[in-house]
């Protein structure tokens, strides 16, 4: 019996101090739930705050031009060319009937052409006319080597100057067949801006001065560059009726240079908005746009 009475004592010694541990015992710490981390999504502009910052950003700098099909002028000013000369037969009766109506020119000459006739250039320089190069021999200088190329625009440049003592500041293409790597180092090279037209009668074809003299007529603007040709018989033989309803309809003759010069900077017109959008903001009140020959 008394065996027994002291195991219960110790049994209940023993389920006291586990109850006091359980009291004393700091309680573990709970393990924090992991969330994964994901990136807060970055608010979208609106597409009126996308345009009012690109409106606001400078647009980059354009670079000038360098080849010119015509130019945008205030006036009635045209620029009147003539290619492949000087010829010994044409190009003297072409100057006089400029002469005659105070008309200057431009004429793109051949190099191979000025070496043989410097007194023709010569007179055209004087008299007011400019001289631009056409190349030495009218070869296709898209189908050249850059060697080749500078060859020939070399040549017409010594021959040009030798004529009328300055070099040329314009070049035209034979057939205005031209790559843009091409215009860019002839332009860095030689300075030249490169020249090509807007309005082209076809007279290469010889279809025959009426036809020469119409066509021009019916395409040439303010700005124009008028491309022909003084080696041509026909294309002569049409300056003097050309000249003369050009002027009565108020053209003004001008080189290619002194027309790059007039150029001025062409207003861009204003998009036209969706009818939707117009619609919306008028509900709340009734308030009421090359050839061959060249």
């Amino acid at each position: 019996m008394a065996n027994y009475r002291l195991l219960f004592c110790c049994a209940a010694m023993s389920s006291f101090t586990v109850a006091l541990a359980a009291q004393t015992a700091p309680a573990p710490k709970r393990a924090k739930p992991v969330h994964s981390i994901e990136a807060a999504p970055k608010p979208t502009a609106s597409p009126n705050a996308q345009k009012e910052a690109a409106a606001k950003t400078p647009a980059p700098p354009k670079e000038p031009a360098i080849t010119f099909n015509s130019v945008h002028v205030d006036g009635p000013y045209i620029a009147m060319t003539f290619d492949d000369g000087p010829s010994a037969a044409l190009t003297p009766k072409l100057l006089d009937l400029l002469a005659a109506h105070h008309i200057k020119a431009t004429f793109f000459v051949i190099g191979e052409n000025v070496a043989e006739h410097p007194e023709i250039v010569a007179r055209a320089a004087r008299e007011g006319h400019e001289i631009a190069s056409h190349s030495w021999s009218h070869p296709n200088l898209a189908k050249m080597s850059q060697e080749s190329v500078r060859s020939q625009l070399q040549r017409t440049d010594d021959a040009i100057k030798s004529a009328i003592g300055k070099s040329p500041t314009l070049m035209r293409p034979p057939y205005g067949s031209i790559t843009e790597r091409e215009k860019r180092w002839i332009h860095d090279e030689f300075g030249y801006d490169i020249i090509l037209w807007d309005v082209d009668p076809l007279d290469w074809k010889r279809p025959g001065p009426a036809v020469v003299r119409n066509r021009i007529l019916k395409e040439t603007r303010p700005g124009s560059i008028v491309l022909s040709h003084d080696i041509h018989p026909g294309t002569v033989e049409a300056m003097p009726s050309t000249f003369d309803e050009l002027e009565a309809k108020g053209f003004k003759f001008v080189t290619v240079s002194e027309l790059l010069g007039m150029a001025t900077p062409v207003t861009p017109h204003p998009k036209a908005e969706p009818a939707e959008k117009t619609a919306a903001k008028a509900a709340p009140s009734a308030v009421p746009a090359s050839s061959p020959g060249g």
